[in-house]
C-alpha cells in the first residue's frame, strides 16, 4: 500500500497535500481506494462551497459500497477535478496522482498539525488490518 511520506492523512482516510498560499489538495488514500474496489463514480461539491473540518464534500460508489469523502481541513473549494467526475477509475489508477479530488483554500493553515503523518497513518491501518 502506497503512502507518500509528505502528505498528511485523516482518520477517514482521507489525504491531504499542501500546495501554494494555504491551498490543499485533497483525495482519497490507496488503502480506502483498495478496501472500496472497482470506482464507478464520484461526486463532488461545487467550487465556491464553504465547508467545515468533518463536512461531507461528496460520495464515491464502487461495486461494493457508497462512501462519503469528508474534507480533513476547513474553507472554500476552489477547484474540483472535473476528470474523476467523468472517470471515476482514476481514483483507483492514481489516488495520489490523477485521481484527486479537490482543491480547498485554508484560512489556518493550523489545522494540518491535527491531521496523521505518513507513518502515523501507516501505524493507523496497520491496527485496522489487525482488526
Amino acid at each position: 500500500m502506497s503512502v507518500p511520506k509528505d502528505y498528511k492523512f485523516s482518520e477517514s482516510h482521507e489525504w491531504v497535500r499542501e500546495e501554494d498560499d494555504n491551498i490543499v489538495t485533497i483525495g482519497i488514500t490507496d488503502y480506502a481506494q483498495d478496501k472500496l474496489g472497482d470506482i464507478v463514480a464520484v461526486e463532488l461539491r461545487r467550487v465556491g462551497d464553504e465547508v467545515e473540518r468533518g463536512e461531507s464534500v461528496g460520495n464515491i460508489d464502487s461495486q461494493k459500497s457508497s462512501s462519503e469523502i469528508m474534507s480533513p481541513v476547513a474553507g472554500v473549494i476552489i477547484e474540483i477535478n472535473e476528470d474523476v467526475e467523468d472517470d471515476a477509475g482514476l481514483v483507483n489508477s492514481g489516488p495520489y496522482e490523477e485521481g484527486w479530488l479537490l482543491r480547498i483554500e485554508i484560512e489556518d493553515a493550523s489545522q494540518l498539525e491535527d491531521l496523521m503523518s505518513a507513518e502515523d497513518y501507516e501505524e493507523y491501518i496497520g491496527t485496522l488490518e489487525d482488526e
